[in-house]
């Protein structure tokens, strides 16, 4: 029986077999496969055409909305501008209304002329260099033949690319680990360099040829390791570090965003020079031919290379794990490590923990204990999330879970901001910064409001405005009287204080200053309250960035509308919290304000507005079906169950998002599984059979069938 196809995302375009430098940790040259010898220098025109064709044809029959492509060699920039130039036409003519390309480059920067930026410019190639930190460092390994240092070369190149009219092409900085050099000096001499991402790798290494050991500690990895994330948390996290961001992603349940770390299937193949395909490129260091497929671009398609028994084998998640590693606390993190890092020559072959098990462990437990994520549950109240029977504590968790991600919008954003004007962004930051070293409680105001994380957002897209920032900050500080005043932006005539009003400045321009005593009077216009039972909401119909819902938004409701929703809404909560306490309790934790809809967002008339603390909600006046108490009551909870699911796919890999049908099916009998209750109607009749089917599906990750499995329980 055929194998079923998994689509492949990444492609990994060999352009050069030879390079210009001798480092002494390289897999191409120094490890197991010597292959490299016998292929062509320099990729052929033939070649790049048939792989552009055969990634265009693959994308389309799968329907990938994305594909990722990545230039590589030897060294890439010896291939020559012109036929650099071709492969990048090629390309891109290819998958041209078919689907986006991601198009990058991995170079070690030495040959990085303006000639070829301008190229790179030209076509969207973003560039990642190879540099393992300061020259002490980057000496120990990365050598032209004759033993000549490339530190400096390599520095000039990245220089280049850090110009103004460059910059945007910059993807990061790769490090090999060395644990006998300074940690701390490596991440200082990169962190200088201001480069938007750092990928720290550690050296490839199997049981067969471990890696370098020092006498002493046993997790000489893990402890180097720490220590530069040590210095990078007292920086105040000044750039992402991918290996640190996919061990915290997964430890909740994310994705990896590495090959290195986690479950989840590897979609990643390798075109060398002669055309043939290979797994994945680190394979090479586990024996000579183990990447081998025995297919290529002139006779075979992208399918019959994922239906591949190596391809497949790495695509098991923990069932093709040993049973050391499917017994570990930290699997769901770690993955087992690179699967290259598995090998021994023996009959084990890759049956067995990676050669860094010790230190992938060590490193594991370490972030989780400095980032309070418990290693043995995905998130505190995750069953009792699935299973309804949830007291308000996952849902807090949800929230801190958030707050955070928005934090790290914010931190973004000012790393992005850093060659704008910052006038007013400026003093608002550094406002938000004394909010979290002094005043937790207020930085959490800040951030738990929901629009916060949307205007951000929008921002880092180039859609909003900056300043926004002291308008979020001003509403956090200004009514409890911490600061005197805030210089303020004016928005259309008015200033903006999200979740607490705005001020009419009509004919003003710029920015103002705002005090206390500017928060009342006749040009005043407070947000309404809903007060219902022990709650109150904010029903917000002025924030300037509450349209994140599916559906335009009202404005300024007259006072009759409003009395309509102060009549309906405690009527329609009193249901809630007599028929599904437990929602209630959480409702009660999360949901901070409700923005009237101008009209119901597809079928139905409530949306989750980004997450679950802000509710979007269609009242009819005069329309006696639409604000009947069961019936808000309903929406209400369907909208919120929804927004719930949404944060928690932010933190948690429920299932396979390729396969939409059992995204829509999750989504469905999640908010089913709660409004039946309202209505009195019997799970089986409906809900019930829904749920045999998602539980059905393959999509499914481990931690989404423990999922499911819950909602089961509550059925």
């Amino acid at each position: 029986m055929t194998s079923p196809v998994v689509p492949l995302q990444q492609l990994v375009l060999k352009v050069h077999s030879r390079c210009d430098l001798a480092c002494r940790h390289c897999y191409v040259y120094e490890h197991a496969d010597q292959s490299w010898a016998s292929r062509p220098r320099v990729i052929s025109e033939d070649i790049v055409s048939r792989t552009a064709r055969r990634l265009a044809e693959h994308a389309e029959a799968h329907g990938l909305a994305s594909v990722q492509v990545i230039l590589h060699g030897g060294e890439p920039l010896l291939t020559g501008p012109t036929r650099l130039r071709f492969v990048c036409e090629q390309l891109r003519a290819a998958l041209h209304g078919v689907s986006d390309l991601d198009l990058r480059i991995h170079t070690n920067g030495l040959q990085l002329t303006e000639r070829y930026l301008d190229l790179f410019a030209e076509y969207d190639v973003r560039v990642g260099i190879s540099l393992d930190g300061d020259r002490a460092a980057n000496d120990r390994h990365r050598l032209y033949r004759d033993g000549r240092s490339s530190h400096d070369r390599t520095l000039a190149a990245i220089g280049r690319l850090r110009q103004d009219r460059y910059r945007h092409l910059f993807a990061g900085l790769l490090c090999t680990v060395d644990v006998r050099n300074d940690p701390v000096a490596v991440y200082d001499a990169l962190a200088r360099l201001q480069p938007p991402r750092i990928d720290f790798l550690l050296p490839h290494a199997t049981w067969d040829a471990p890696p370098l050991r020092p006498e002493g500690p046993d997790t000489p990895y893990a402890d180097w390791l720490l220590a530069v994330h040590d210095r990078w948390t007292e920086q105040g996290c000044p750039m992402p570090v991918r290996l640190f961001d996919s061990v915290i992603s997964t430890l909740g349940g994310g994705p990896a965003r590495t090959e290195s770390l986690g479950l989840e299937p590897a979609d990643v193949v390798v075109i060398e020079t002669d055309g043939t395909y290979e797994q994945a490129d680190s394979l090479k260091t586990s024996y000579d031919g183990a990447p081998v497929t025995g297919k290529n671009v002139f006779e075979h398609s992208l399918d019959e290379v994922s239906r591949h028994p190596g391809m497949t084998a790495r695509r098991r998640g923990i069932d093709g794990l040993s049973t050391l590693c499917r017994r570990c606390p930290v699997v769901r993190s770690c993955g087992g490590g690179l699967y290259a890092h598995r090998y021994r020559g023996d009959d084990s072959g890759f049956d067995n923990p990676s050669v860094y098990c010790a230190d992938l462990k060590r490193l594991v437990e370490a972030l989780g204990d400095r980032t309070g994520i418990d290693i043995r549950r995905p998130l505190d109240g995750f069953d009792a999330l699935a299973d309804g029977t949830d007291d308000g504590t996952a849902v807090i968790a949800l929230v801190e879970v958030r707050q955070g991600v928005t934090l790290g919008l914010l931190k973004e954003l000012n790393t992005a901001l850093r060659h704008s004007d910052r006038k007013v962004w400026d003093p608002a930051w550094q406002l938000a910064l004394d909010l979290q070293a002094h005043d937790a409680v207020r930085l959490a105001a800040l951030l738990v409001h929901p629009f916060t994380r949307s205007w951000a957002v929008r921002c880092l897209d180039g859609a909003a405005s900056p300043d926004h920032l002291a308008s979020l900050v001003a509403a956090t500080v200004l009514p409890t009287g911490m600061v005197d005043a805030v210089e303020v932006p004016v928005t259309n005539g008015f200033v903006e204080l999200p979740g607490v009003g705005r001020l009419h400045h009509e004919g003003v321009r710029g920015t103002v200053r705002l005090t206390p005593g500017d928060l009342s009077g006749s040009r005043w216009e407070p947000v309404r309250r809903l007060k219902l039972g022990q709650l109150e909401l904010a029903l917000d119909d002025i924030d300037p960035y509450r349209d994140c819902f599916d559906a335009p938004v009202k404005s300024r409701l007259p006072d009759h509308d409003a009395a309509l929703w102060r009549e309906v809404l405690p009527r329609a909560w009193d249901v809630i919290a007599r028929t599904l306490p437990g929602v209630a309790a959480g409702m009660a934790t999360g949901l901070r304000v409700l923005t009237p809809l101008a009209a119901p967002p597809g079928c139905r008339p409530v949306a989750a507005g980004s997450g679950f603390a802000a509710l979007g909600l269609h009242l009819e006046v005069g329309g006696s079906h639409a604000t009947e108490p069961a019936r808000v009551a309903a929406d209400l909870v369907r909208g919120f169950r929804l927004g719930l699911l949404d944060v928690l796919l932010d933190e948690c890999e429920l299932y396979d998002e390729r396969d939409t049908r059992t995204g829509v099916l999750l989504a469905d009998v999640y908010a089913r599984v709660a409004t039946d209750a309202l209505f009195g109607i019997p799970s089986a009749a409906g809900t019930g059979a829904k749920w045999r089917a998602l539980s059905e599906s393959d999509a499914l990750t481990v931690l989404g069938r423990r999922f499911v499995d819950g909602m089961g329980r509550s059925l």
